[in-house]
């Protein structure tokens, strides 16, 4: 029997979650860190008794539903009882706030909202009504919304139908939100179990410890569904906990960002005996992951790293494989997956040479079906239809994607170009930095700076602009792109799936630095 043997195909969410609770009821599917557990078939029934409830309260068909729930097991089954009454869905991050809410709900034309009341110290109801929601919220607990299951409509049959909007904040910081369909959804799920060799062995337990808002909490529970193995649900993810919990159910494979990488990694330097014996495996995306990175991983944690690329307009267009060679892993994001095509456009807005950088655009499947404000859909969609990602990379001859850098992130100093990543990649091998973030900023005399913003190891340590360019100078990097700006910060906020809030970051030092500068222009000149 193949790995895709193994899979189901399935073109809605509620038919993949009926198809898995026949096969295999009994087989665990999520765990928590309270100790609950469901099976395939109580994730069914219990779906059912959500959508009984959701049903009493007018949700059905074409009802236009927000949520802005923690990652639990109700959450879950929240989305898939909406998705068992064929309501158009808008899942929202737990960090969303006044403004973001103001854009996005009145963009969706919701008619219901979903929210878990106080939670970690955070009135959520009272966040609404700051927001002027145009709509009553409803509170979600932990337990959830059950009732007897009486007179429900017939599940959703159009599969192509667009019944989900993940919001974004994209590279620009405006708040947007992509629609997708199941099947679409679905198309990136599957290419993920697929590509990834999620399920193929017996004993595999998955996790999720990332927000169940964000797109990637639908792919990983019908991922679940398609390979037919539990996952691990964590409420709010702490390295120290969390990783313990993980130990207790033997997790197979975890993943979620490089952030989450980061933590698991800085883990195991506390202990001298590994701390997830049983994993196997990371994955996830939301943010390049550097050549470094990789190789420190696969050297002190002794598993295998198979990042992926996807976004939220595309959740997954290239899936790391985890049999491919390291040359492959460290120097690329996953291998394109069936369903999608990607090309790269250069500068002159014509296709490249084969292996050569260009824009990544992509049409198939899993990609967006426009947003809910279509005056922004004629920016993000060729003439011919395909999708613009904003990512520089190139496609290899076995389908192989590399992110080499964004056109947005582009930095241009004194006409020349200046990579982010590249930067990020030479800095992150340094011994005191744990995580680094290249940003650019404007600058009266250049046009634009570059800012290294980094998190340290040792909050003590001293470390400063010229120990950075030091650092560069010995990894044989052209002093014309050494950083003007360094910032320490105990944490790099957050947005998404745990990258990097570079607008946030732009921001907040876009008036600081400047005189940094100076001192090298001499040397640049």
């Amino acid at each position: 029997m193949t790995s895709a043997d193994r899979l189901l195909r399935e073109r809605t969410v509620w038919g993949l979650v009926e198809r898995r609770a026949a096969l295999t009821p009994d087989r665990p599917a999520l765990y928590d860190e309270h100790r609950a557990q469901l099976s395939f078939a109580e994730l069914r029934d219990r779906a059912l008794r959500t959508a009984a409830y959701l049903h009493s309260l007018g949700i059905g068909p074409g009802s236009r539903v927000a949520w802005q729930l923690p990652t639990r097991i109700s959450t879950a089954l929240t989305m898939l009882a909406l998705a068992r009454l064929g309501a158009f869905q808008a899942p929202l991050i737990h960090l969303y706030r006044e403004h973001e809410l103001s854009v996005l709900l009145p963009a969706a034309k919701v008619d219901h909202f979903l929210v878990p009341g106080t939670w970690r110290g955070f009135d959520y109801v009272e966040l609404a009504a700051r927001s002027r929601t145009p709509v009553q919220p409803v509170v979600v607990g932990p337990e959830g919304l059950e009732a007897p299951v009486g007179e429900l409509p017939p599940p959703p049959a159009d599969p192509d139908e667009p019944r989900w909007a993940y919001a974004t904040s994209g590279s620009s910081g405006a708040p947007k939100a992509a629609t997708h369909s199941d099947s679409g959804l679905l198309t990136s799920a599957y290419g993920f179990t697929l590509h990834g060799r999620l399920g193929e062995q017996d004993d595999e337990v998955g996790a999720i410890p990332f927000p169940m808002g964000h797109v990637g909490g639908i792919l990983y529970l019908s991922t679940m569904l398609i390979g037919g193995f539990p996952a691990v649900i964590v409420e709010a993810f702490d390295p120290a906990t969390s990783t313990e919990l993980f130990r207790r159910h033997r997790v197979t494979v975890a993943g979620g960002s490089p952030v989450f990488y980061q933590a698991i990694l800085e883990q195991q330097r506390k202990s001298a005996e590994p701390v997830l014996p049983t994993l196997r495996l990371l994955k996830g995306g939301g943010a390049p992951l550097t050549a470094t990175l990789y190789r420190v991983i696969r050297k002190e944690l002794g598993v295998q790293v198979a990042h992926d690329y996807g976004m939220t307009e595309a959740p997954l267009m290239a899936v790391g494989d985890p049999a491919d060679p390291d040359e492959v892993l460290a120097e690329t994001d996953g291998r394109i997956i069936p369903g999608v095509q990607v090309r790269t456009i250069g500068a002159d807005g014509l296709p490249t040479l084969p292996g050569a950088e260009g824009e990544l655009q992509l049409l198939g499947m899993s990609v967006t079906q426009g947003y809910t404000d279509p005056a922004l859909n004629a920016e993000a969609f060729t003439d011919d239809g395909w999708f613009r990602t904003g990512d520089l990379g190139r496609v290899g001859p076995a389908g192989h994607v590399t992110v080499t850098g964004r056109l947005k992130d582009l930095i241009i100093r004194n006409g020349e170009n200046i990579s982010p990543l590249e930067l990020e990649e030479a800095l992150q091998s340094h011994p005191e930095i744990a995580e680094v973030v290249v940003i650019g900023l404007p600058d009266a005399k250049r046009g634009e700076r570059a800012c290294a913003v980094v998190r340290l190891h040792d909050e003590g340590s001293t470390l400063t602009l010229d120990d950075v360019r030091d650092h560069l100078r010995a990894t044989g990097l052209m002093t014309q792109k050494f950083p003007e700006q360094l910032e320490i910060l105990p944490e790099i906020p957050r947005a998404g799936l745990g990258k990097a809030a570079k607008a946030e970051l732009r921001a907040r030092f876009s008036t600081t630095g400047a005189d940094h500068s100076e001192q090298l222009l001499g040397e640049r000149l």
